[in-house]
């Protein structure tokens, strides 16, 4: 990076790139200190709201799903359905400080995902078809907005709206947040779909809608939806089916258009604040316009293998993000297939809920795998992608394809790895102790060609939305993951012989997966109490 790019701001999002790149002789600009009193504060209410509390489920079934039969859309199916998507799994105490954990993962355990159901009437809440924004520090929905008709919406299913408040982010991370506000919501993309299938529901996140219209379709335009400072922009809009069958097109303008009243102001998140005018930039620079449904991507049909005595609340309740891994532990073969499996484009994973064409290639590093040799490897998720990332990597990679129950995984070079995987992530031992570890390269030039500045979000949508299948699928099989945001941007390229410079292929993501060594200085405490759990 020269220096022209740290002293003068970037006029597109190529240039945001460029400058929040972390190297091994300059990391990407943050706070110089962590500043405690201007910390946000992790959870979102609205003063004023009417609050229902959900209850809480504990009975799931087999994982990954899905149920054999949709459940009823009522109180108790919303309160599980929302629970394992958003909600508190745990809270942590060390030395006199109390922090929760919540069932989707996030950068920095900052959580800058926000979520909000537009519901047709149902028994329990409002009268009518409302609006209620979800909070995971009660487990309950606030009523944000309440129309006038009892139905709004296609039969069959409800809508989720994801945003994002970049400012928790940014308080931590400094310039680099708004590659992390993508990351969580491709996390969350994830956890919806997984807590859908819980239900023997159906996720599917909507390509078309643009940022305006979903600001408008949940209030975010509104003054009473944040304060300054602490700005909260749409990431996208799903859809919920909970019956089968195909969806009745959405008319998303007769929605936003429809007569309904607002109730509730935002709480105050920090009471100072740190400008990082990047962020903002970088927001406009990516904001989405309305686009054409993409092409439906060609996926897969095989069946998710089950895992037995898992259930889908165990998965999803106890995924962790490891702090450290021993070093030591082996993965057997069947479960490291599974867990690449796990990332394939498929009818039956998660990855079913991304309607935008595949552009993630993992690289993988294995240190510690039954009947596969230490090394670096590629595992092809678009034969396309695949190949022109081939055609501009180095000559000298092997590209043998490995007997591998049929996965598309193809061997670079062997031998040990677990230096150059330590190293580029930003040093982090975390990465070269797991069993394996991947760093997630992105199609980047053509989706921008393709899809304008909003490809930088998908790109990373993607990526989160991968490592979300590889945390809930390493903790069913007994061990653990950790995304990991920080890395050498150009060293990754340049140990894959990409042109210095060229963008074709950037790496936006990496994960680690093994045997996690607990932290048992700090107490883990239940994430709601017991009097609430509703046992069937």
């Amino acid at each position: 990076m020269s220096s022209d790019d740290r002293d003068t701001m970037p006029t597109d999002i190529r240039g945001y790139h460029r400058r929040t790149k972390h190297a091994p002789n300059r990391y990407a600009m943050g706070p110089g200190f962590l500043d405690w009193t201007s910390q946000p504060a992790p959870f979102r209410l609205f003063e004023g709201a009417t609050q229902t509390p959900l209850p809480l489920i504990d009975e799931t079934p087999a994982f990954p799903g899905p149920a054999p039969q949709p459940a009823a859309l009522d109180l108790a199916a919303l309160g599980l359905f929302l629970e394992l998507s958003f909600g508190i799994s745990a809270w942590k105490n060390y030395e006199g400080s109390t922090w929760a954990l919540r069932n989707n993962p996030s950068s920095g355990n900052l959580h800058p995902t926000e979520s909000y159901v537009l519901l047709d009437a149902v028994e329990g809440l409002a009268g009518a078809a409302a609006l209620y924004h979800y909070t995971p520090l009660l487990h309950a929905l606030e009523e944000r907005a309440v129309y006038t008709a009892a139905r709004v919406l296609p039969k069959g299913g409800f809508l989720l709206a994801l945003s994002s408040v970049p400012w928790r982010e940014a308080w931590k991370y400094g310039e680099r947040a708004y590659r992390y506000c993508q990351l969580d919501a491709g996390h969350a993309i994830g956890a919806v779909a997984q807590a859908a299938a819980a239900l023997g529901w159906r996720a599917q996140a909507l390509a078309e809608p643009s940022d305006g219209e979903i600001a408008a379709l949940i209030g975010l335009d509104r003054e009473d939806a944040w304060h300054k400072r602490e700005p909260e922009h749409p990431d996208l809009l799903m859809w919920i089916a909970t019956e089968p069958g195909p969806a009745t097109p959405l008319d998303l303008f007769a929605l936003i258009d429809a007569p309904r009243a607002f109730h509730g102001q935002a709480n105050r998140l920090s009471e100072d604040h740190d400008g990082w005018p990047i962020i903002d930039l970088a927001g406009q620079f990516c904001r989405k316009p309305r686009q054409p449904r993409p092409t439906t991507p060609t996926r897969a049909q095989a069946p998710a293998p089950g895992i037995d005595g898992v259930s889908i609340g165990a998965a999803v309740r106890k995924r962790r993000s490891a702090q450290r891994m021993d070093g030591a532990t082996g993965m057997s073969r069947e479960a490291f297939v599974a867990l690449l499996a796990s990332t394939l484009p498929s009818e039956s994973t998660l990855l079913a809920a991304f309607p935008w064409p595949t552009s993630v290639t993992l690289i993988v590093f294995v240190h510690r795998i039954e009947g596969v040799e230490p090394g670096l490897y590629a595992l092809q998720r678009c034969s396309d992608v695949a190949a022109r990332l081939r055609a501009a990597s180095r000559p000298e990679f092997e590209w043998a394809l490995v007997d591998l129950d049929g996965l598309p995984l193809y061997r670079l070079y062997a031998g040990s790895v677990e230096k150059d995987a330590t190293k580029l992530a930003c040093l982090q031992p975390i990465s070269g102790k797991g069993c394996f570890s991947v760093a997630m390269i992105a199609d980047f030039d053509r989706g921008l060609a393709d899809d304008g500045a909003f490809a930088y979000r998908r790109l990373h949508f993607e990526a989160g939305l991968i490592g979300q299948a590889l945390y809930l699928w390493a903790t069913a099989l007994g061990v653990a993951g950790t995304g990991i945001g920080c890395f050498f941007d150009d060293t990754v390229h340049e140990l894959l012989g990409l042109p210095p410079g060229d963008t074709q292929f950037q790496d936006v993501y990496h994960f680690t997966v093994g045997a996690p060594v607990e932290d048992t200085r700090i107490l883990t405490l239940p994430p709601y109490p017991d009097d609430r759990r509703v046992r069937r």
